[in-house]
């Protein structure tokens, strides 16, 4: 990895709360942020970032860019596609998932809730699958292959929320009708950047109920009046942008992509399983790893950032970690 993007004080072990930002994306930020006080510049620059890392993150989900929207969190994203499903629609879920994802379609209408693992066989009884591509809590990684293949034998419905996947698990977005991901947990990126991805043939099916002057077919030519033409693309699901957040987001993305998934992906996994084995744990699939919550004061008072959650110590190994800080870890929890 490259580690002098990053400046850990410490050892932090939190990405699945927040990720940290590479330097070159904290240093875009701050010249962004220096402009903006000083009115040396136009908005377009920060603009223009936005679009870049929806180029940018298309390339990471492998999906095409016309297929991408852009907002501010998850919620918001799938609130949208959530009210556009049709009444008495039958919604699965997982069982104790985040509530970016179930909330909205809770808001809609019941939804049958079942384990990660049961999920490919309730495509059978579904019209739509929506689930965390990795459980926050615990870091349980769907079997995505599955899943896709049953929603596409039974005709169903996917909404994948890729949050605590997307930027070190490997993803195909296009197996799916909608993927949407917050980009400032492993993805690096400041807070109010989140991306969607809809298949082109659901795209029409969503009412693009929060359009503003960012959705439309030409963005600059449509800041005043009742003239509405959206955009053809799902750019017509945008909504304005924080300029800055997004200023900051680009240059991580970027970053993401010089390494590439796949290299990010053995070195967390690699890291989660050595911490896994100085446990006495068998080896696993994830960047996350839950435990029993014995010793996590003691982190805490060695300036080791890591919570717990559901009752369990949530550790997220990411790209500024490494094999010294698996160990201090250990040493600290062994007492």
């Amino acid at each position: 990895m490259l580690v002098d993007e990053w400046e850990p004080a410490g050892v932090y072990l939190n990405t699945a709360s927040y990720g940290l930002p590479p330097r070159a994306a904290w240093d875009a930020l701050q010249a962004a942020l220096a402009d903006w006080r000083g009115g040396r510049t136009s908005w377009r620059p920060w603009h223009d970032a936005t679009d870049l890392a929806r180029a940018a993150w298309a390339r990471i989900a492998g999906c095409a860019v016309e297929d991408v929207a852009v907002g501010a969190n998850v919620s918001g994203l799938l609130g949208i596609v959530a009210a556009s499903l049709p009444a008495r629609s039958r919604m699965v879920a997982v069982r104790d998932d985040y509530t970016s994802l179930l909330w909205p379609l809770l808001v809609q209408g019941e939804v049958r809730t079942v384990a990660v693992s049961e999920l490919a066989d309730a495509a059978a009884d579904a019209d739509v699958l929506a689930f965390s591509a990795v459980q926050s809590a615990t870091g349980e990684v769907a079997d995505l292959d599955a899943i896709a293949a049953a929603a596409q034998a039974h005709g169903v419905m996917t909404i994948v929320d890729a949050t605590q996947a997307l930027g070190w698990l490997p993803l195909d977005a296009t197996r799916f009708d909608v993927v949407a991901c917050a980009a400032y947990k492993w993805l690096m990126a400041p807070r109010g950047t989140a991306f969607m991805s809809v298949r082109r043939s659901r795209l029409d099916a969503i009412e693009p109920v929060l359009a503003g002057w960012f959705a439309a077919e030409d963005v600059h030519g449509s800041y005043y009046g009742t003239e509405m033409q959206l955009a053809r693309s799902a750019r017509r699901l945008d909504t304005s942008p924080a300029w800055f957040s997004w200023v900051g987001a680009l240059p991580a993305l970027e970053l993401i992509e010089r390494i590439g998934v796949e290299r990010i992906h053995a070195h967390d996994v690699g890291l989660a399983n050595r911490f896994r084995a100085g446990l006495g744990l068998p080896p696993g699939d994830s960047a996350i790893v839950a435990v029993e919550a014995a010793g996590a004061e003691r982190l805490e008072a060695a300036g080791i950032i890591a919570p717990v959650r559901a009752g369990r110590l949530r550790t997220s190994w990411h790209a500024y970690n490494s094999e010294a800080d698996v160990d201090r870890v250990l040493d600290v929890l062994a007492g």
